[in-house]
């Protein structure tokens, strides 16, 4: 086992592996490609039959994975989970250990935390069990809760690595992707592991869930008695005709160990959790507020040991919704003044999905930091009311040192990290 260090600075997180599933494609060299070129991953809902009366018609949706190389993603072992949740988890976790280059040996398994998550979990198996009762009066399948319990995606990934050491799933809605890593981050830095799998699936393309997001007025829709948009113009951060988020799903996987275990046992990394910030907003069930917003980006900027002149692009929450996106440029303008640095909004690219949006584009984030490049933000019409002139319309090339990501939950949940790039 590991001698553990009093030294925080050896004891700071670091990333070393990650991976990713999007409606841009189900490997990461894919999903950044189609990032580069602009590719929208939004297109026509297909996840269930909708009705002529039906709110939402457009989704960004995951494609099909080849499971055939997994033996742990058989037939024969999906076959009681029936939610997409856990196939898609496991199938991130399992190619970011890959690519960190952790066995989890029965040593080092007490010394693996999991604080992978999801916002929604398999809420879709309890509905359709809910229908099969009352259309034909059957009892649910003996699995039923098992895939709708949000925790379960977590131990089923422990299951499938062995990872023996805390487990939690922190849900803060659509931030919980950014709040695992931190809980991550906070079980190294307090000698409670050394290694910690972090992250979020969401699959939230239910018809219940969707026509719910639809009447609160969250959900993109088209506009009565006029005709469809084109999908990929749908998802439209910080424009000025921005009319909701894009409902998506998918599923993102961070590998954290401490500094320590990483040099000891020869682990490549890049990049390192600099800081964090968590605040409530204690204001409205939906709507972001202001000040609480503009604290959790600075109090993840001072946690770093930086200044805000310091962050050189920022990697947005930025979901299309009238209230969000003005809130948060108004928090960005309270830190940066007149120099908001370079904004990328990635939602653009992939909608929303959910509490797994932040872990998806904390990924991103990073790729664009080990290739010194920003994702472009498509769709962009300026509105005079967010004057954001730093947005990033374009592939850019930039040299990024420290990047702030944002991410914002329903409920007033306020997650924001600050990522370093160190080598």
């Amino acid at each position: 086992m590991v001698t553990l260090s009093k030294s925080i600075g050896d004891r700071k997180s670091v990333i070393v592996g990650y991976d990713a599933v999007s409606p841009l494609g189900s490997d990461l060299n894919t999903q950044w490609e189609n990032g580069i070129n602009g590719k929208s991953g939004i297109a026509p809902l297909t996840r269930f039959q909708l009705s002529d009366n039906f709110p939402v018609h457009i989704a960004g949706e995951v494609p099909d994975i080849d499971t055939s190389p997994y033996p742990f993603l058989s037939p024969r072992e999906l076959a009681n989970w029936k939610s997409p949740i856990f196939k898609y988890a496991m199938l991130v976790v399992h190619r970011a250990l890959e690519m960190s280059g952790i066995e989890i040996t029965d040593e080092l398994s007490p010394r693996v935390a999991v604080t992978f998550s999801s916002a929604v979990g398999g809420l879709e198996t309890v509905i359709q069990a809910d229908r099969r009762m009352m259309a034909e009066g059957k009892l649910p399948h003996p699995f039923t809760n098992p895939n709708s319990c949000i925790n379960m995606v977590g131990g089923k990934i422990s299951i499938l690595t062995h990872a023996t050491g805390p487990i939690t799933s922190s849900i803060t809605a659509c931030s919980t992707g950014t709040t695992s890593m931190i809980m991550g981050a906070m079980l190294l830095e307090t000698g409670k592991a050394d290694v910690a799998i972090c992250g979020a699936v969401d699959f939230a393309l239910v018809e219940t869930l969707v026509a719910g997001f639809a009447t609160m007025n969250g959900a993109y829709k088209k506009k009565p008695n006029q005709p469809e948009e084109p999908a990929a113009f749908a998802s439209r951060p910080f424009s000025i005709n921005r009319r909701g988020f894009v409902i998506s799903e998918g599923a993102g996987a961070i590998i954290l160990t401490t500094k320590e275990f990483a040099d000891t046992h020869g682990l490549n990394y890049s990049i390192q959790l600099a800081g964090w910030g968590m605040t409530s907003d204690a204001h409205h069930f939906v709507a972001p507020h202001v000040p609480t917003v503009s604290r959790c980006i600075a109090e993840s900027i001072q946690h770093s040991g930086i200044s805000p002149e310091d962050i050189d692009a920022i990697n947005a929450h930025a979901a299309s919704t009238q209230i969000g996106d003005k809130v948060e440029f108004e928090a960005l303008k309270n830190i940066f003044r007149d120099n908001i640095p370079p904004t990328t909004a990635n939602k653009s690219l992939i909608g929303h999905a959910m509490g797994a949006s932040s872990a998806i584009e904390t990924i991103f984030a990073m790729e664009g930091m080990n290739r010194d490049t920003l994702l472009p933000t498509i769709n962009y019409q300026p509105d005079p009311e967010i004057p954001i002139n730093s947005l990033q319309t374009k592939p850019n090339k930039l040299k990024q040192e420290f990047v702030l990501k944002n991410a914002f939950g329903f409920g007033g949940c306020n997650s924001c990290v600050v990522l370093q790039k160190i080598n």
